[in-house]
Protein backbone atom coordinates (compact mmCIF):
# COMPACT_ATOMS: atom_id res chain seq x y z
CA UNK A 1 0.00 0.00 0.00
CA UNK A 2 1.36 3.81 -1.21
CA UNK A 3 2.33 5.80 1.90
CA UNK A 4 -1.06 8.43 2.67
CA UNK A 5 1.31 11.46 3.87
CA UNK A 6 -0.63 14.09 2.49
CA UNK A 7 -4.09 12.93 3.68
CA UNK A 8 -5.38 15.33 6.25
CA UNK A 9 -8.99 15.21 7.24
CA UNK A 10 -11.82 14.31 10.40
CA UNK A 11 -12.53 10.63 10.58
CA UNK A 12 -15.83 10.40 12.68
CA UNK A 13 -15.12 7.05 14.21
CA UNK A 14 -17.48 4.92 15.78
CA UNK A 15 -14.80 3.60 18.81
CA UNK A 16 -15.40 -0.05 19.92
CA UNK A 17 -15.50 -1.05 23.62
CA UNK A 18 -12.80 -2.18 25.09
CA UNK A 19 -10.05 0.29 23.15
CA UNK A 20 -8.53 3.10 24.20
CA UNK A 21 -9.11 6.07 22.31
CA UNK A 22 -4.60 5.90 22.22
CA UNK A 23 -5.69 2.38 20.86
CA UNK A 24 -7.82 3.19 18.27
CA UNK A 25 -5.55 6.05 17.27
CA UNK A 26 -2.71 3.70 17.12
CA UNK A 27 -4.49 1.75 14.78
CA UNK A 28 -5.29 4.32 12.53
CA UNK A 29 -1.95 5.82 12.87
CA UNK A 30 -0.78 2.32 11.52
CA UNK A 31 -3.30 2.43 8.31
CA UNK A 32 -2.67 5.75 7.56
CA UNK A 33 1.21 5.13 8.17
CA UNK A 34 1.11 8.60 9.23
CA UNK A 35 2.71 10.53 12.11
CA UNK A 36 0.62 12.89 12.35
CA UNK A 37 -3.02 11.26 13.96
CA UNK A 38 -4.85 12.21 17.12
CA UNK A 39 -7.88 12.40 19.01
CA UNK A 40 -10.46 15.26 19.91
CA UNK A 41 -11.52 13.82 23.26
CA UNK A 42 -11.19 10.95 25.01
CA UNK A 43 -13.78 7.85 25.49
CA UNK A 44 -13.36 5.43 28.44
CA UNK A 45 -12.29 1.94 27.64
CA UNK A 46 -16.15 1.22 28.16
CA UNK A 47 -17.61 3.79 25.67
CA UNK A 48 -18.19 3.42 22.51
CA UNK A 49 -19.73 5.83 19.65
CA UNK A 50 -18.41 8.89 18.35
CA UNK A 51 -14.70 9.39 18.46
CA UNK A 52 -13.11 11.87 16.02
CA UNK A 53 -9.87 11.40 14.88
CA UNK A 54 -7.54 14.18 13.51
CA UNK A 55 -4.71 12.86 10.16
CA UNK A 56 -2.62 15.61 9.25
CA UNK A 57 -2.79 19.12 9.11
CA UNK A 58 -6.54 18.49 11.04
CA UNK A 59 -4.48 17.73 14.03
CA UNK A 60 -4.27 21.33 14.29
CA UNK A 61 -8.22 21.42 15.12
CA UNK A 62 -8.84 19.14 17.82
CA UNK A 63 -8.67 21.94 20.42
CA UNK A 64 -11.75 23.43 18.54
CA UNK A 65 -13.05 20.19 18.05
CA UNK A 66 -12.96 19.39 22.08
CA UNK A 67 -14.53 22.24 22.73
CA UNK A 68 -17.67 20.94 20.91
CA UNK A 69 -21.43 20.16 22.55
CA UNK A 70 -21.26 16.89 23.31
CA UNK A 71 -24.65 14.26 23.46
CA UNK A 72 -24.54 10.46 24.87
CA UNK A 73 -26.54 7.67 25.85
CA UNK A 74 -25.78 6.18 29.09
CA UNK A 75 -27.58 3.46 31.20
CA UNK A 76 -26.64 4.17 35.05
CA UNK A 77 -26.82 0.86 36.88
CA UNK A 78 -28.87 2.10 40.69
CA UNK A 79 -27.65 0.66 43.44
CA UNK A 80 -24.40 -0.01 42.42
CA UNK A 81 -21.26 2.01 43.03
CA UNK A 82 -17.80 1.11 41.87
CA UNK A 83 -13.74 2.75 42.30
CA UNK A 84 -14.11 4.28 38.61
CA UNK A 85 -18.11 4.89 38.57
CA UNK A 86 -18.51 2.97 35.23
CA UNK A 87 -19.07 -1.30 35.10
CA UNK A 88 -14.81 -1.34 34.54
CA UNK A 89 -14.41 -0.33 38.77
CA UNK A 90 -14.31 -2.70 41.64
CA UNK A 91 -18.02 -2.57 43.75
CA UNK A 92 -17.82 -0.54 46.62
CA UNK A 93 -21.07 -0.49 47.65
CA UNK A 94 -24.72 -1.95 47.34
CA UNK A 95 -27.99 -1.08 48.39
CA UNK A 96 -31.05 -1.62 47.65
CA UNK A 97 -33.00 0.80 44.99
CA UNK A 98 -36.48 1.53 46.16
CA UNK A 99 -37.21 4.84 43.55
CA UNK A 100 -39.98 6.09 41.14
CA UNK A 101 -39.05 7.03 37.79
CA UNK A 102 -40.67 10.61 38.85
CA UNK A 103 -38.39 10.45 41.36
CA UNK A 104 -35.74 9.85 39.03
CA UNK A 105 -37.02 12.56 37.07
CA UNK A 106 -36.52 14.99 39.40
CA UNK A 107 -33.06 14.71 40.63
CA UNK A 108 -31.98 14.86 37.01
CA UNK A 109 -33.42 17.82 36.46
CA UNK A 110 -30.97 19.37 39.66
CA UNK A 111 -28.30 18.87 37.03
CA UNK A 112 -29.40 20.43 34.47
CA UNK A 113 -27.58 24.12 34.00
CA UNK A 114 -24.72 25.28 35.31
CA UNK A 115 -23.09 23.14 37.83
CA UNK A 116 -19.64 22.32 39.94
CA UNK A 117 -18.46 18.49 39.65
CA UNK A 118 -16.03 16.65 40.75
CA UNK A 119 -13.89 14.78 37.96
CA UNK A 120 -13.41 11.16 38.61
CA UNK A 121 -10.70 9.73 40.68
CA UNK A 122 -9.83 7.68 37.61
CA UNK A 123 -9.46 10.01 34.79
CA UNK A 124 -6.84 11.62 32.68
CA UNK A 125 -6.73 14.99 34.41
CA UNK A 126 -3.19 15.82 35.46
CA UNK A 127 -2.56 16.64 39.25
CA UNK A 128 1.19 17.60 39.50
CA UNK A 129 2.42 16.29 35.94
CA UNK A 130 0.62 13.07 36.37
CA UNK A 131 -2.63 11.66 35.61
CA UNK A 132 -5.36 10.92 38.70
CA UNK A 133 -5.64 7.49 37.04
CA UNK A 134 -1.83 6.61 37.85
CA UNK A 135 -2.60 8.11 41.70
CA UNK A 136 -5.58 6.52 42.30
CA UNK A 137 -4.35 2.66 41.12
CA UNK A 138 -0.96 3.22 43.60
CA UNK A 139 -3.63 4.11 46.39
CA UNK A 140 -2.52 7.90 46.09
CA UNK A 141 -5.35 9.83 47.59
CA UNK A 142 -5.18 13.73 46.42
CA UNK A 143 -7.95 16.07 46.76
CA UNK A 144 -9.69 16.73 43.46
CA UNK A 145 -11.55 20.37 42.66
CA UNK A 146 -14.80 20.52 41.50
CA UNK A 147 -14.86 22.41 37.69
CA UNK A 148 -18.05 23.90 36.52
CA UNK A 149 -19.57 21.91 33.77
CA UNK A 150 -22.87 22.56 31.76
CA UNK A 151 -25.65 19.93 31.33
CA UNK A 152 -28.14 21.20 28.63
CA UNK A 153 -30.73 18.57 29.40
CA UNK A 154 -31.12 15.01 30.30
CA UNK A 155 -34.08 12.74 29.66
CA UNK A 156 -34.67 9.18 30.51
CA UNK A 157 -35.22 7.14 27.36
CA UNK A 158 -35.65 3.96 28.98
CA UNK A 159 -37.04 2.72 32.72
CA UNK A 160 -36.11 -1.05 34.05
CA UNK A 161 -35.31 -0.41 37.40
CA UNK A 162 -32.87 -0.98 38.46
CA UNK A 163 -31.39 0.05 35.21
CA UNK A 164 -32.36 3.60 34.00
CA UNK A 165 -31.01 5.01 30.57
CA UNK A 166 -30.52 8.83 29.83
CA UNK A 167 -30.19 10.97 26.95
CA UNK A 168 -27.69 13.74 28.12
CA UNK A 169 -26.24 16.64 25.99
CA UNK A 170 -23.68 18.76 28.04
CA UNK A 171 -20.94 20.52 27.17
CA UNK A 172 -17.21 19.91 27.17
CA UNK A 173 -15.51 18.43 30.26
CA UNK A 174 -18.50 16.74 31.38
CA UNK A 175 -17.92 13.57 33.25
CA UNK A 176 -20.57 11.15 32.70
CA UNK A 177 -19.36 9.01 35.43
CA UNK A 178 -19.65 11.73 37.81
CA UNK A 179 -22.85 12.63 36.65
CA UNK A 180 -24.18 8.88 37.35
CA UNK A 181 -21.89 8.66 40.81
CA UNK A 182 -23.61 12.33 41.61
CA UNK A 183 -26.84 10.97 40.93
CA UNK A 184 -26.93 8.31 42.98
CA UNK A 185 -26.01 10.00 45.75
CA UNK A 186 -28.72 12.14 45.35
CA UNK A 187 -30.84 9.46 45.07
CA UNK A 188 -29.71 7.83 48.38
CA UNK A 189 -28.78 4.12 46.45
CA UNK A 190 -25.84 4.91 44.33
CA UNK A 191 -24.81 4.26 41.02
CA UNK A 192 -22.83 3.68 38.52
CA UNK A 193 -22.52 4.03 34.24
CA UNK A 194 -22.97 0.35 33.12
CA UNK A 195 -23.44 1.27 29.61
CA UNK A 196 -21.78 4.72 27.47
CA UNK A 197 -22.57 5.93 23.84
CA UNK A 198 -21.36 9.12 23.04
CA UNK A 199 -24.17 9.96 19.88
CA UNK A 200 -22.44 12.87 18.61
CA UNK A 201 -19.64 15.21 18.76
CA UNK A 202 -20.65 19.02 17.89
CA UNK A 203 -21.77 18.54 14.38
CA UNK A 204 -20.63 15.12 13.62
CA UNK A 205 -23.12 12.56 14.55
CA UNK A 206 -22.88 8.53 15.29
CA UNK A 207 -25.29 7.86 13.11
CA UNK A 208 -22.59 8.77 10.33
CA UNK A 209 -19.51 7.48 12.34
CA UNK A 210 -17.40 4.48 10.28
CA UNK A 211 -16.18 1.05 12.39
CA UNK A 212 -12.36 0.71 12.33
CA UNK A 213 -13.17 -3.02 9.84
CA UNK A 214 -14.51 -0.27 7.48
CA UNK A 215 -11.47 2.30 7.67
CA UNK A 216 -9.06 -1.07 7.40
CA UNK A 217 -11.19 -1.70 4.14
CA UNK A 218 -11.15 1.87 2.71
CA UNK A 219 -7.14 2.65 3.57
CA UNK A 220 -6.36 -0.78 1.48
CA UNK A 221 -8.44 -0.25 -1.45
CA UNK A 222 -7.19 3.65 -1.45
CA UNK A 223 -10.67 5.22 -1.01
CA UNK A 224 -10.71 6.60 2.35
CA UNK A 225 -11.30 9.97 1.42
CA UNK A 226 -14.91 8.75 1.08
CA UNK A 227 -14.75 8.82 5.12
CA UNK A 228 -12.62 12.22 5.62
CA UNK A 229 -14.37 14.98 6.49
CA UNK A 230 -12.41 18.34 5.27
CA UNK A 231 -10.70 20.44 8.48
CA UNK A 232 -13.09 23.32 8.00
CA UNK A 233 -15.90 20.69 9.28
CA UNK A 234 -14.52 21.67 12.72
CA UNK A 235 -15.36 25.44 12.86
CA UNK A 236 -18.98 24.69 10.70
CA UNK A 237 -20.08 27.57 13.70
CA UNK A 238 -17.93 30.78 12.28
CA UNK A 239 -18.82 32.99 9.49
CA UNK A 240 -17.25 33.06 6.64
CA UNK A 241 -14.78 36.07 5.40
CA UNK A 242 -14.27 36.26 1.54
CA UNK A 243 -11.02 36.86 -0.18
CA UNK A 244 -9.46 37.33 -3.33
CA UNK A 245 -6.70 35.47 -4.68
CA UNK A 246 -3.97 38.01 -3.44
CA UNK A 247 -5.59 38.81 0.10
CA UNK A 248 -5.80 34.89 0.71
CA UNK A 249 -2.31 34.61 0.15
CA UNK A 250 -1.06 37.03 2.15
CA UNK A 251 -2.91 35.93 4.94
CA UNK A 252 -1.66 32.50 4.57
CA UNK A 253 1.87 34.53 4.30
CA UNK A 254 1.15 36.09 8.11
CA UNK A 255 0.26 38.85 7.11
CA UNK A 256 -2.44 41.59 8.22
CA UNK A 257 -5.41 42.38 5.87
CA UNK A 258 -6.33 45.92 6.00
CA UNK A 259 -8.21 46.13 2.90
CA UNK A 260 -10.77 42.95 3.24
CA UNK A 261 -14.52 43.05 3.18
CA UNK A 262 -16.31 44.34 6.40
CA UNK A 263 -17.73 41.30 8.41
CA UNK A 264 -19.53 41.72 11.67
CA UNK A 265 -17.90 38.85 13.93
CA UNK A 266 -17.47 38.58 17.57
CA UNK A 267 -14.09 36.84 17.57
CA UNK A 268 -12.63 33.83 14.83
CA UNK A 269 -14.12 33.83 11.36
CA UNK A 270 -13.28 31.13 8.39
CA UNK A 271 -10.93 32.41 5.93
CA UNK A 272 -12.12 31.39 2.43
CA UNK A 273 -10.10 31.97 -0.94
CA UNK A 274 -11.21 31.57 -4.27
CA UNK A 275 -13.99 28.85 -4.89
CA UNK A 276 -14.46 28.67 -1.20
CA UNK A 277 -11.43 27.31 -0.69
CA UNK A 278 -11.16 27.23 3.40
CA UNK A 279 -7.89 28.95 3.74
CA UNK A 280 -7.02 29.94 7.74
CA UNK A 281 -8.63 30.98 10.94
CA UNK A 282 -8.62 34.67 11.23
CA UNK A 283 -9.48 37.40 13.92
CA UNK A 284 -9.69 41.47 13.49
CA UNK A 285 -7.13 42.91 15.55
CA UNK A 286 -8.35 45.31 18.33
CA UNK A 287 -6.00 48.46 17.49
CA UNK A 288 -5.81 48.34 13.67
CA UNK A 289 -9.12 46.53 12.88
CA UNK A 290 -7.49 44.67 10.12
CA UNK A 291 -8.13 41.11 9.86
CA UNK A 292 -4.81 38.88 11.12
CA UNK A 293 -4.05 35.27 10.71
CA UNK A 294 -5.11 33.18 13.87
CA UNK A 295 -4.04 29.58 12.35
CA UNK A 296 -3.59 29.22 8.88
CA UNK A 297 -3.98 25.50 7.23
CA UNK A 298 -2.93 25.82 3.58
CA UNK A 299 0.50 27.13 2.37
CA UNK A 300 0.56 30.41 -0.02
CA UNK A 301 1.18 28.05 -3.04
CA UNK A 302 -1.98 26.20 -2.57
CA UNK A 303 -3.94 28.60 -2.99
CA UNK A 304 -6.30 28.95 -6.36
CA UNK A 305 -6.27 31.84 -8.78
Amino acid sequence: MASHGSVDGILNVDKPSGMTSHDVVAVIRKMARLRKVGHAGTLDPLATGVLLVCLGRATRASEYLMRSPKTYRATLQLGITTTTHDAEGEITSKSPVDVTKSEVETVLQRFVGSIQQVPPRYSAIKHHGRPLYELARRGIEVEVPPREVVIHALEIVAWAPPQVTVDVHCGPGTYVRALARDVGEALGCGAHVSALRRTSSGAFDVSEAVDLEALRTAFAAGHVDEHLHAVEAAFYQLPVLCLDADQARRLAMGQYLEDAVELEAESLVRAHGPGGQFIALATRDERSGAWRPHKVFVRPEEIAS
